[in-house]
């Protein structure tokens, strides 16, 4: 998402949108949603329960765009998205990964009373 903000910004300074506004209504969401799954990144990576639900929310849309693309034409870049979403969506669902999170949470809450 990143990278996307980083070329609609691009488009914008070189001219080259044609509508100027949406584009940068653009670069401002993208920027918002890689801003959260950065925080999101980071809250798993700290065992926080609800970083799973915006990774999985991102997982969804990547297999239903991967699907959109090979319904056009299967491309290496479309497959590999899509088993990429899948597996994370899949290890995010791991009952390992679902006790850590929620383990590290019910700590947090039991310090704090």
């Amino acid at each position: 998402m990143a990278g996307l903000g980083v070329a609609f910004v691009v488009s914008l300074v070189r001219g080259t949108a044609e509508l100027a506004a949406p584009t940068a209504f653009l670069v401002a969401f993208c920027a918002g949603v890689a801003a959260l799954l950065v925080l999101a990144a980071r809250g798993l990576w700290a065992g926080r329960r609800w970083a799973r639900s915006p990774v999985m929310t991102w997982q969804v849309l990547l297999v239903v765009l991967a699907l959109g693309w090979l319904g056009q034409e299967v491309a290496v870049w479309a497959v590999a998205v899509l088993v990429v979403a899948v597996a994370v969506g899949v290890l995010l669902l791991l009952p390992p990964v679902v006790a850590a999170t929620t383990q590290r949470a019910a700590e947090g809450e039991s310090r704090t009373s």
